[in-house]
């Protein structure tokens, strides 16, 4: 997966729908079989909507190149 400015992943990469939805079923499946948890899955290559409000008195931006 390469990186992108913004520190996004790029998925131009990723294995296609039909190739990636029974691996990502199959290690839920694993998963909730050896968890001691409870394990919540979503919806596969879902368009998620997210909004935010940054509610302070100051944003903090962290460069992830230094590693401080």
């Amino acid at each position: 997966m390469r990186v992108q400015k913004g520190n996004r992943p790029s998925f131009i990469k990723s294995a296609h729908p039909d190739i990636a939805i029974p691996l990502y079923e199959y290690f839920c499946k694993k998963l909730k079989d050896i968890a001691s948890v409870n394990v919540k899955t979503g919806v596969f290559a879902a368009d998620m909507k997210v909004s935010l409000l940054n509610d302070g008195p100051v944003t903090i931006i962290m460069d992830s190149k230094t590693r401080e």
